[in-house]
């Protein structure tokens, strides 16, 4: 055995399972299975130009080679980013444990109640510091999230504003530039104008819908926003807050003076800069707008027995139900992000919270106070972090860099500096030195902080926060370890069994791609620090940006969208730009087949396009003929299609190089999802189906844990005649030629988890890479063979073989009173997550067990799903009380002195023989997500406290 070999600990299957494996499906090797399996005319004819493979020693001594190229600066440069204190706590027991990073999104309660639990922590945070009614589990960052805001905003417009179609949002020039740029990339397609300029002078005229305002502003200026809020409201003018939440610990919420959304990051509560990211964003708005909030809502309920349960509440799944016609195309979240600045406001609670935000404001007033006295000008009466001082930009920032500070120069007369949670007095000091020396003038030295008082009365916080007995109970180091242990032991994970969920990819995150994210010299680096400093960052992107461009046959790669719906998104924009370098705005038609992921409307939907959606035949495959009809039918306003390879079906069409020929005749840009890139790498790929562009799922994929919902990394790659379009940053330069602007707030969206991806590259090498794609195919096949004669498929290719995944029909079942979901459940009493359910179609089964599942990992399941289609057969329509619609079973169930079931305990929770070696027990009996939707609860107060109310 080769013990360097990265790919024999991420693949499954040993060599010796391969026989018995080949076997039982029906073919004598693992070539003649991808023969039958991907279309002849689309394999690649030669190996990926990609480097031989790393150990994970050799990749571990090359990736801390190049943090030592990092230059970690002070850095005071703000712009929505400061440096934090993530607790060694909090790292050790979440950010570096797979039983909270493999987690999946938690769509089966049941098995999540420990991340539910995390998160309802987190949305009270938010809700209880903004002010506001409600808040979602999270967003991608601040400025995609600002646009979200917009389009709520836009959405909800009073009756007055739609029938008079009032269009324009005002967005105060205090904004951060990224925020702006975001701003501008979403308005366009949406029909909205912007509008920028200075609040004091805004007229409230009744052509604007809605505004948003900084607080604090971008210079640092805390301005006094309620009568302008006043005004607004009086106008029927919506008004949004971008916000940054260290400061609302002092500062009033916004709430408080009548807003409609608060919106930001909470990247200060603990998380890593990671050069740009993840960082969960926040959005938090009135209970009225509950349906057209985008992302998704953890909400209180009950279980079958009446105790508390928790479950994603209203917009679970949404674009998979409303496509086109859903509010938002976001269906995912930064779940561990917000996991962790939940727990870390847990861990410090309000007492703690306000001994760290006034430390920053008095760090802030003491260096503000002790550059006055040296004789400069600073320009902010009022602030909470961040001081503006009237100077030669230039020659400070010569000094300031010989001396390794950054801070921020807005123009050549202004230097803008932003203290944080990490500085020090003899940071501060340094500081001032610094300034000494460019005016030759000696100071004196700091020796302890001073009372800040430049918050305004009228703002500063009076309202309390955080009183509920979680941020009050668990601040010592022992009591909030124990606290995370007992809600990861609520969740199943990957690092207890196999979670085979279709479109969803959930294979091993190794330990060595993850080690380096806890490198501080990776961790602490400022997203727009000039990019000489940030070199070994520089290195792994540019890396990485081509070893994507080449494993998908394109010429250009951006790494800035971070989600596969934002990767959508930015994909379509470039479209877009490309037809409108030619003349040909007018192209606007976006044809998706109606087995398409629910994103793909969406998406294309935000980009302004009008989705027209093709049929599929019986078999599932796209309907060319239809398609073509389609096609040729709107030749002249075509804009591309989008499809899925292989198809969401699970099946690779032999016809897709004569589809995407159709598209391209008809004037038509061919936009493929990548959700099933998994089934390509090395085999074949975007660039030879012939597609112009695609996303890629890096939490998918390339390895980048799931991490119970995010982060998600979506990057975009595209053929020649598309790479001038790819997006910019307004901070940092960044994309093509002629780039359209912002998709999302960092130059190189969520920098920090790319090196994941980059190190599933780099130790899988090119045959890695190809072997583990062909171990996808394998598993899903052998998966497909065993349930044979159990369960039908429905869908396969021409040769009866699978892609990496299958559906599984479970709709003949209701004859018995057994649904799909009754299954999904009674997985959990055999250890198993449920594959994806119901998708893409109602009552059944999506399955795929990925590459790095073992043969023994594969024949439980496969047991699992045979016994109990034992048990449906043994099901009776008319006797409901049985062990499948009573799943799954608890231990407290397991336990009570009275049974009142027609089956034995034995069967109930132990019906196999290897559970009972590793049995994992739900915590909750079935949620009533009904209850919760009528009831809707999305903070962590007592349900008695609402019924008192």
């Amino acid at each position: 055995m080769n013990t360097d070999s990265f790919a024999l600990r991420h693949i499954g299957p040993r060599e010796n399972d391969l026989p018995e494996m080949l076997k039982t499906i029906g073919v004598s090797s693992i070539d003649q299975l991808i023969y039958e399996t991907v279309p002849d005319d689309i394999l690649l004819k030669k190996a990926l130009d990609l480097d031989t493979a790393m150990s994970e020693q050799e990749y571990l001594e090359h990736i801390t080679e190049l943090s030592t190229k990092n230059k970690l600066f002070k850095t005071y440069i703000g712009l929505g980013y400061n440096q934090s204190i993530t607790p060694p706590v909090i790292q050790r027991n979440i950010l570096e444990n797979p039983g909270w990073y493999t987690a999946y999104t938690p769509y089966q309660a049941e098995i999540a109640q420990g991340r539910l639990e995390a998160l309802l922590n987190f949305q009270t945070v938010v809700s209880d510091l903004t002010g506001m009614e409600l808040a979602n589990a999270s967003l991608l960052d601040e400025s995609t999230a600002a646009a979200e805001a917009m389009a709520l905003l836009y959405n909800v417009r009073e009756k007055g504003k739609k029938q008079s179609n009032a269009s324009k949002f005002f967005v105060s020039e205090e904004v951060l530039p990224q925020t702006l740029s975001v701003l501008e990339t979403r308005s366009i397609p949406l029909g909205i104008e912007l509008v920028v300029g200075n609040h004091e002078d805004f007229d409230f005229s009744e052509e604007f819908f809605g505004v948003i305002l900084q607080y604090p502003s971008r210079t640092g200026k805390v301005y006094n926003y309620k009568n302008f809020i006043e005004k607004a409201n009086d106008s029927q003018i919506k008004v949004a807050v971008a916000a940054d939440i260290l400061s609302l610990v002092m500062l009033e919420s916004p709430g408080h003076f009548g807003v409609d959304v608060v919106v930001g990051t909470t990247q200060r509560f603990g998380i890593p800069l990671g050069y740009g990211g993840p960082h969960a964003a926040f959005f938090a708005t009135k209970e009225e707008y509950k349906r057209s909030i985008p992302g998704r809502i953890i909400g209180v309920t009950k279980d079958t027995d009446g105790n508390r349960a928790l479950r994603m509440a209203l917009q679970t799944r949404e674009q998979h139900i409303k496509r086109d016609k859903a509010t938002s195309n976001i269906c995912t979240a930064q779940v561990l992000l917000a996991v962790m600045a939940g727990m870390y406001a847990v861990y410090h609670g309000p007492e703690g919270l306000k001994y760290i935000a006034r430390k920053v404001h008095n760090g802030t007033a003491t260096l503000a106070n002790a550059l006055e006295k040296l004789g400069f000008e600073q320009m902010n009466e009022t602030y909470f972090d961040t001081i503006a001082i009237k100077t030669d930009a230039t020659k400070i920032k010569f000094l300031a860099e010989a001396k390794e500070v950054n801070f921020y120069y807005p123009n050549d007369e202004t230097v803008s500096i932003s203290i944080n949670e990490t500085t020090t007095v003899k940071d501060l000091n340094k500081i001032v030195a610094i300034f000494s020396e460019a005016i030759k003038k000696d100071f004196q030295k700091i020796t302890e902080l001073e009372t800040g008082n430049k918050i305004p009365k009228e703002v500063a916080r009076k309202t309390t926060f955080l009183q509920q007995e979680v941020f009050n109970k668990y601040h010592s180091e022992t009591d909030l370890m124990r606290y995370i242990k007992k809600l990861e032991r609520k969740d199943l994970s990957l690092n207890h069994s196999m979670i085979s969920l279709g479109s969803c990819t959930m294979k091993l995150n190794a330990a060595a791609e993850m080690l380096p994210l806890s490198d501080p010299m990776w961790g602490n680096m400022h997203p727009f620090v000039p990019v000489e400093q940030a070199e070994g960052y520089q290195t792994v992107l540019k890396k990485l940006e081509k070893q994507l461009t080449e494993i998908t046959g394109f010429a250009g790669t951006s790494l800035q969208p971070n989600s596969g719906a934002q990767g959508e998104y930015a994909g379509l924009m470039v479209i877009r730009a490309y037809h409108e370098s030619r003349g040909e705005s007018h192209r606007n038609i976006c044809l998706i087949p109606s087995s398409a992921h629910g994103t793909n409307p969406a998406s294309a939907v935000m980009a302004g396009m009008q989705v027209v959606v093709t049929k599929s035949t019986d078999e599932g495959n796209i309907d060319v003929e239809d398609l073509r009809a389609q096609a040729i039918k709107h030749k002249d306003n075509l804009s591309c299609l989008m499809v899925t390879y292989p198809s969401t079906h699970g099946v690779y069409e032999s016809a897709i190089r004569e589809i995407t020929s159709i598209i391209h005749e008809n004037g038509g840009q061919v936009y493929m999802d990548g959700a099933n890139m998994n089934a390509q790498v090395g085999l074949t790929n975007p660039g030879a189906i012939g597609a112009d562009v695609c996303h890629l799922n890096l939490h998918k994929t390339f390895a980048i844990p799931h991490g119970g919902g995010g982060p998600g990394v979506g990057p975009i790659c595209v053929a020649k005649q598309l790479v001038p379009f790819l997006p910019s940053n307004p901070v940092i330069q960044t994309g093509g030629e002629n780039a359209i602007t912002a998709i999302s707030a960092a130059p190189y969206g969520s920098s920090l988890v790319c090196l994941i991806s980059y190190a599933y590259i780099c130790m899988l090498g090119v045959n890695g890479l190809k072997k583990a794609t062909q171990n996808a195919i394998l598993n899903a096949n052998y998966i497909k063979e065993r349930l044979n004669g159990h369960y039908e498929v429905l869908y396969a290719g021409e040769r009866g073989r699978a892609a990496h995944e299958m559906i599984v029909d479970c709709r003949p079942f209701k004859a018995k009173g057994i649904e799909v979901t009754d299954i999904a459940k009674r997985l959990m009493d055999y250890g198993f997550h449920a594959p994806t359910v119901s998708f893409p179609i109602a009552g059944t089964l999506m399955i795929e067990p990925t590459e790095s599942e073992s043969k023994m990992a594969l024949d439980e399941f496969c047991d699992a799903m045979i016994s109990i289609r034992k048990e449906i057969e043994a099901a009776d329509k008319d006797e409901p009380n049985n062990v499948l619609k009573n799943s799954p079973h608890t231990l407290q169930m397991l336990t009570a002195d009275t049974w009142d079931f027609p089956y034995s305990r034995q069967e109930a929770a132990f019906p196999l023989e290897y559970i009972s070696e590793n049995k994992f027990w739900p915590s909750i009996r079935r949620v009533d997500d009904a209850y919760g939707d009528r009831n809707l609860i999305c903070t962590c107060n007592p349900i008695e406290a609402y019924m008192e109310a």
